[in-house]
């Protein structure tokens, strides 16, 4: 049965552009400006120039099991942790020039009214399902565990560190009951399911709606590692989603018999770009309804979160009814930082924050390469070698070169005044014509998402000048014909204009600080994006230019190499705490044959019975079921485990071991256990598997 959507806005010049709402659990790095902030920041940008209604949106996620964990570590509060990076990345976007409409956080009043208020709708109109579920729980720690405070096995790709709600290394969206061999973050320890209740949206409701809206709608515009990840998710079949969460950080869940729970972070955090358009509105003296009811809406986020903005947060809105849905979701993949993956607990990362110490004013150097090199279709390297080189190579020998070279020359022959041209010869009215195609050029590939494929359609602008100055030569021609140099070089200008306003959406400080070298703010019509295919003059003869500034300055390679050192020292960081976690690694025994392994018969037993070995603190007596028979077994576990909490215990019991006497008690085989990374003996545990007694461990 077909289901209504809001999917067409009637006013199709209103953009409401979201950027994923970063952690605040550490500072921004280069993988997060190259899959989100960069590519949104150009789109946003570009849409003002061509005169639309924008909004764009974000802010800090401030809420989810990320931030207690952070504050355990460090050994503050949740509210000191939000605060300090809150501020760290708010400033270094700002100084990135980042241009967000407005930039909020979860923490705010206005957020916790705007997601309480959507829950509280959704569940008066009867959309959620109330279910008592086992869930993990941490006996040590005496809590429910929500999903970052569990890791194990990923059940889709193996990969050993997955979180309980997300694969970092295969993208599958989990829930923590899936991980094979789970174990909570806080103590060590594994932990075991107890029922309590919770609100799910009911995913596998939304199915057709979902498959008309994107599979078979228009939706096979998105980009293909999107689509293709959002129909695998369909076609293996939705189902129900925890929307709440058993935290005591959060925004508390508004209705009775929710005590202790809060709202699950993927369902409050989306909602804040809502509440963040809210914020902006009032601020600014606007309506913020338009802008969510009648609007193209865009996110911008990385693969990671395909699943959360495609599926979850369209069936949200669908549910509640009143907001418009998404038109595209333009996510990158990942990028790896010198042929490694970015990993922030092992600092493996460019953070924003440091590169703008490092390189004060080289913001556009950075833009410029991770949007060059930027992971659309798949994962890309950065590399501090092709940072210089982009720069050097292309930045500073093409684009400022052409720039630098038009303002000197235009003031050693003009001093600075922009020359009336003479009759135009082909190579002049041609050159023009290439300059006119090129705004249609750079916004097909915008308005596509090609990001890359568009900075370097910017590039070849300058490249386009520069080859018509080195064709033309007018240092040359000036000493035989000087009314053909006033032509060439109103001409080269005309380019220089094109690219002041052209490059704005890609280099902002760049295109600034050419408009201010090239005087636009003296000029009566200042040049738009459309005026540069549509008029033949955007600077009028008689018009007087700044002297010529450098744009760019070389990166030299005392710069790279401080960056490559600063990277050395962190894997060497890295490998020596690896060193000395293994460094507790008792070494290998001497090597036996199969024949010496086979010997061994190790089953699975069932502690029946646990009592203290009189005068001595070490020993506990236990008699096992090990489905041979039930024997005695002494083991050297009084310190860790009291008899009451081990009695039901499934257990790993080598039964073939030869009888032996201790303080007086006969000793029928052995308990196999180890020690956790802490240093606490854990049993090597079959508990959860439920074998039956005298099964074989082979």
């Amino acid at each position: 049965m077909s289901q209504k959507y809001n999917d067409t806005p009637q006013n199709k010049n209103r953009f409401t552009i979201t950027a994923a709402l970063p952690y605040t659990n550490g500072p921004i790095h280069i993988g997060h400006l190259a899959g989100v902030y960069v590519p949104a920041d150009i789109y946003a940008r570009y849409l003002r120039l061509k005169g639309k209604d924008v909004a764009f949106i974000c802010g800090s996620d401030e809420h989810g099991a990320a931030i207690p964990m952070k504050a355990k570590k460090e050994g503050v509060t949740p509210q000191e942790i939000i605060d300090k990076y809150n501020g760290i990345i708010k400033k270094s976007f700002e100084e990135f020039g980042i241009s967000f409409d407005n930039y909020s956080r979860t923490s705010a009043k206005i957020h916790h009214k705007t997601a309480s208020g959507f829950f509280k709708k959704m569940y008066e109109d009867g959309k959620f399902i109330e279910e008592i579920t086992e869930q993990l729980y941490d006996e040590e720690a005496q809590q429910f565990l929500a999903d970052r405070f569990v890791v194990g096995t990923c059940p889709k790709c193996n990969h050993d560190g997955a979180y309980g709600d997300q694969c970092e290394s295969c993208g599958s969206s989990l829930n923590a009951t899936d991980l094979i061999n789970p174990k909570s973050t806080i103590s060590g320890s594994i932990p075991v399911l107890r029922e309590t209740k919770h609100w799910f949206l009911p995913l596998d409701q939304y199915d057709t709606f979902l498959r008309e809206w994107i599979i078979k709608g228009h939706k096979k515009d998105w980009k293909s590692n999107v689509y293709g990840q959002v129909k695998s998710w369909i076609d293996e079949g939705l189902k129900a989603r925890a929307v709440t969460r058993d935290l005591d950080w959060g925004i508390p869940v508004p209705v009775e018999g929710a005590e202790g729970k809060v709202l699950y972070v993927w369902f409050d955090a989306p909602i804040g770009y809502i509440s963040s358009t809210k914020e902006w509105a009032e601020r600014e003296g606007k309506d913020w309804e338009p802008y969510w009811k009648d609007s193209r809406l865009i996110h911008f986020i990385g693969k990671d979160n395909i699943v959360f903005h495609c599926i979850i947060f369209p069936a949200m809105l669908q549910a509640h009814g009143d907001f418009i849905l998404p038109e595209n979701v333009p996510a990158n993949e990942f990028l790896n930082l010198e042929g490694q993956k970015l990993s922030t607990s092992k600092n493996w990362a460019v953070w924003l924050h440091e590169y703008l110490e490092d390189f004060p004013e080289k913001q556009d150097v950075l833009r410029y390469t991770l949007t060059a090199n930027a992971p659309e279709n798949k994962d890309n390297d950065f590399t501090w070698k092709d940072f210089q080189a982009r720069n050097n190579n292309e930045l500073v020998a093409i684009f400022g070169n052409f720039i630098n070279r038009v303002i000197v020359l235009t003031h050693k022959y003009y001093d600075g005044k922009i020359p009336a041209p003479n009759t135009f010869s082909d190579i002049d009215t041609q050159t023009l014509q290439e300059l006119k195609k090129y705004p249609e050029i750079i916004s097909n590939s915008i308005e596509k998402y090609r990001f890359r494929e568009a900075s370097q359609e910017l590039m070849n602008v300058a490249r386009l000048g520069n080859k018509y100055l080195a064709d033309e030569e007018p240092w040359k021609v000036i000493k035989q014909d000087e009314e053909r140099v006033k032509t060439v070089m109103y001409v080269a200008l005309q380019i220089a204009a094109g690219l002041a306003v052209l490059s704005e959406p890609f280099l902002p400080f760049t295109s600034n600080n050419l408009k201010k070298m090239l005087a636009f703010g003296t000029l009566n019509n200042i040049p738009a994006w459309n005026d540069i295919a549509e008029k033949d003059v955007l600077l009028p003869a008689e018009h007087t230019v700044e002297k010529a500034s450098l744009l760019f300055t070389k990166v030299e390679d005392e710069e790279i190499q401080k960056q490559l050192d600063r990277l050395e020292a962190t894997k060497k960081a890295n490998q020596a705490s690896i060193a000395e976690e293994n460094a507790t690694v008792e070494p290998q025994k001497d090597t036996i044959t199969f024949d010496d392994f086979s010997k061994l018969d190790i089953r699975v037993g069932t502690i029946l019975e646990a009592e203290k070995m009189p005068k001595a603190d070490k020993l506990l007596v236990l008699k096992v079921d090990t489905g041979l028979d039930v024997r005695t077994i002494v083991s050297g576990i009084a310190k860790s485990f009291t008899p009451e909490e081990i009695v039901g215990k499934q257990v790993s019991v080598l039964v073939n071991l030869a009888p032996r006497k201790l303080r007086g008690v006969e000793s029928e085989g052995m308990i196999l256990m180890t020690e956790n990374k802490d240093g606490k003996l854990v049993f090597l545990n079959p508990d959860e598997a439920n074998i039956p007694n005298g099964k074989t461990i082979n």
